[in-house]
């Protein structure tokens, strides 16, 4: 089977809330909610692939230092196995804005199962609301 490579980030603005992108239409999964990333192309480390996905996805810039990896997720679809390492992101240049035609909305940690969402996404949600319990609201800095 074949294993594709992606990388995503959970984006936590400054109220705490993380942003989700929802796949437009045309693509696979359409409809379907996700976290902003993408696929690491040859040659670069999933940090480097993020921030290049964030600045063509979003518009934002991203020092990869500022990514921490906190899960990963692992999930065999019907024609390919995805494994996808996720990175919190607290602090970033400019302002979000969907530039591939994708909806993005702020959601609380706790609303994140109320956005129909790849499989693969599921489980990061609830990984998520207690990540976020953790972390306490001292931490959350991101300019959104």
């Amino acid at each position: 089977m074949k294993i594709v490579y992606v990388v995503a980030a959970a984006l936590i603005n400054k109220d705490g809330l993380i942003m989700l992108a929802q796949r437009p239409e045309g693509k696979s999964m359409a409809g379907l909610w996700e976290f902003p990333g993408g696929k690491i192309e040859e040659n670069e480390t999933p940090e480097q692939a993020l921030a290049r996905e964030l600045e063509e996805e979003l518009r934002i810039q991203v020092d990869p230092t500022a990514l921490e990896p906190i899960t990963f997720a692992s999930h065999s679809y019907e024609d390919f196995h995805l494994l996808m390492p996720l990175y919190a992101l607290k602090t970033w240049q400019g302002s979000p804005e969907p530039a591939e035609g994708q909806t993005l909305d702020w959601v609380a940690p706790q609303d994140l199962r109320r956005y129909p969402a790849p499989a693969a996404d599921v489980p990061l949600f609830d990984f998520l609301v207690q990540y976020y319990e953790g972390m306490g609201n001292a931490e959350v800095v991101g300019t959104s």
